[in-house]
Order: structure tokens, then sequence, then C-alpha cells
């Protein structure tokens, strides 16, 4: 599936304010890292990964798991705008009467491949997953999305270690480099760079991309499938809160859902964005 920038551009910005109302409704969630990684999730369900919303759980199809799971506001648009799911189940976000938690189900949420939101373990699952496929000689990918700050997790770097040793070069990995966490500037909090140079160290082939780049990010996903023998991890930079003035950059918004009036400045920065993608 080859879908144009522009489209791919609507899409985000589409995700954005879907992610928004979400959020704004039902007064709970991680807005901040979902806006960073909204870019990421569009070029891998709309350009990149071999799926079929149609056919959820096709043994071909590649794998993504979410290691940072709570952000579904950036996961949940996703979906519903890729088919698996009608966009107006996005309004019974955290809600009892509906299926989508705050943080990846796989169980009620069609294309949901790994229930994630304990930091740090979803990348483990997908090194599984990534093993299987080897052992059972299938052509699938598997697809790891994490927080800069969720690799202060000691459970990452065994994983990482695991892909490397079984020349996992199925997997790919994507670091959401936005710089922030719930606590504050990763850097201040427990410093993880050079990533490079580490990621290197452990054996993996190393890509660094602008995250909110569309064409750079076809081009490094597409450089990915190309490299073989080891893991592939892109290091996408990013900026937390991306499209929303007041949000971006401040690790405030990592985890919170904003007032009314808060929520009609943002929704008024997004509806504008999202008109100027589609051309309106």
């Amino acid at each position: 599936m080859k879908t144009e920038l522009r489209t791919l551009e609507a899409v985000a910005a589409k995700g954005r304010l879907l992610g928004l109302d979400m959020v704004y409704n039902c007064a709970s969630g991680h807005l901040g890292g979902s806006f960073s990684a909204m870019d990421i999730l569009t070029q891998l369900y709309f350009n990149v990964m071999r799926v079929d919303p149609a056919k959820p759980q096709d043994p071909e199809r590649d794998r993504f798991v979410l290691s940072k799971g709570h952000c579904t506001p950036a996961l949940y648009p996703i979906l519903a705008q890729r088919g698996y799911f009608p966009e107006e189940e996005l309004k019974l976000f955290r809600s009892v009467e509906g299926h989508l938690s705050g943080h990846a189900e796989m169980h009620h949420v069609k294309g949901v491949d790994m229930s994630t939101g304990s930091l740090g373990q979803g990348i483990s699952a997908a090194v599984g997953m990534a093993l299987a496929g080897k052992l059972d000689k299938k052509e699938f990918r598997v697809y790891a999305l994490l927080g800069d700050g969720e690799i202060e997790e000691g459970q990452v770097w065994e994983a990482f270690m695991s892909a490397a040793k079984y020349g996992l070069d199925n997997l790919c990995a994507i670091i959401d480099v936005n710089g922030l966490q719930i606590d504050g500037k990763t850097a201040d909090v427990m410093p993880s760079e050079p990533l490079d140079q580490k990621l290197e160290a452990f054996g993996w082939h190393v890509i660094a991309v602008d995250g909110h780049d569309f064409t750079a990010l076809e081009e490094a996903f597409a450089k990915a499938k190309t490299l073989t023998g080891a893991p592939t991890v892109l290091l996408a930079k990013t900026v937390k809160g991306k499209g929303v003035s007041f949000m971006e950059n401040d690790a405030g918004w990592h985890g919170k859902a904003p007032n009314a009036e808060q929520y009609k400045k943002a929704r008024a920065e997004l509806v504008a964005a999202l008109a100027e993608k589609e051309g309106k």
C-alpha cells in the first residue's frame, strides 16, 4: 500500500484531533507522547506494514507492538482511520461502556497485536514475535515503538541483547526521542545518550531520522528492510506534544487532560492544521 504524502499528513493531523477529543471527553490520557508518535504510526500503518483490517489475525501480517502502551490516543485514532473499527467508537475511550482502554489491549481492540502498559515489556514481546517468525520461516516483520523515557528500564536492554544474539533482522524498533518524560528532561532524569553508539555496541543497525518528516521516515523504513544479520532501530527525533503550540516541548503534558479553555485553543489549532492538509 502506497499512500501519498498529502494524505499521510492529513491522516496524522486528523489523528491528533481525534486523540485530543478522546482525552478531553474522558478527562484522562496521555497527549504529549501520543502527538510526538502520531506521524510514525501513520507512516507504519498507511505506508509500511503489510496489514489488512478485514483480517486482523492474518498469520502472515506484519506485527506492531506499542511498547509505550499509554500512547493509545495515537494508536487508536490511526487504527480507526485504517479501518479496524469505526471512528465513532473513539468517543468511548476509557469508558466502561466501550472497549478502548487507556493502554493498548489486544483482546478487545482489533488491530492491537500485544497488550502493553508496563513500560519496558513491549519490546520483549516484539523480540519473541520476531524470533517465532524466524523459527517458523515466516516473512512477516515486527515493529515496536518505545519512548526515550521507557528505555531507562533494564528489561529493554535485555531485549536489545536478545534480539542481536538471534540476528532478528525481521525486527525494527523505533525510539520516540522527544527528550521528555513524566518527570522532566530525559537528560536530567536518567541520561541515555549517545543512543546511537550504545545500540551499535549492542549489535543493532542504527538509523537516525526526523520523526515528523514523512519522506525521511519512508526512506528509513525502506532501508531497514534491506539490512540483514541484525535488528534495526530508528532513532526518531520528535517533539513532545507536536501540533499544539502550548503542549510542545512541555513535560507537563505527558499525562493530563486539558481543561475547557485549553481544549478550545488546542482544538482550534488542530482543526486549522487539518483543514490545511486537506486543502480546505
